[in-house]
């Protein structure tokens, strides 16, 4: 089986969809090639994010905050499956995407948004990481070899249940 390249998107793309894209590129293997993307980009990655993250190990090299016009070029990777991550986005005119990917939507409370002290944010940001990780971790565990293309729709769809 080839690599699936999966399309995380949110609308800053500052914390949830890059929180994604970095478990999915961690535990997905040589099965999974993950990016993330907003529609209305916050220009950084907000630090909570990216400290959570490097706790697990995880590198944080090569993260930025950018739009999903980044994708949406011809010479752009062909994404297999788009998963939007935020309400925002889920309800944001998506660009077409080459190839007709498989899409999804897996809302998560947005941590950046809780105010107060930096243990409260941390405490948010523990919260949503855990949240994606048990999703991110279905969508690896897939039989995706086994499944037909209504399966996999349906199966990536039931994984934002979780």
């Amino acid at each position: 089986m080839r690599f699936l390249n999966v399309l995380f998107l949110c609308t800053g793309n500052s914390a949830r969809s890059v929180m994604a894209e970095a478990l999915l590129t961690a535990r997905g293997g040589d099965r999974f090639r993950a990016f993330s993307a907003g529609s209305h980009p916050s220009g950084k990655v907000n630090p909570f994010a990216l400290e959570r993250v490097r706790e697990l190990g995880l590198s944080t090299d090569g993260f930025r905050s950018k739009s999903w016009d980044e994708f949406a070029v011809e010479d752009a990777p062909t994404m297999d499956i788009v998963i939007t991550v935020c309400d925002a986005a889920a309800s944001e005119a998506c660009p077409i995407w080459p190839g007709a990917p498989f899409t999804a939507h897996w809302g998560f409370a947005d941590p950046a948004a809780v105010a107060g002290s930096d243990g409260a944010k941390r405490a948010a940001f523990d919260t949503a990481f855990r949240h994606i990780q048990r999703r991110v971790d279905a969508l690896i565990a897939l039989p995706w070899d086994a499944l037909d293309d209504q399966a996999r729709r349906a199966s990536i769809k039931s994984i934002g249940d979780l």
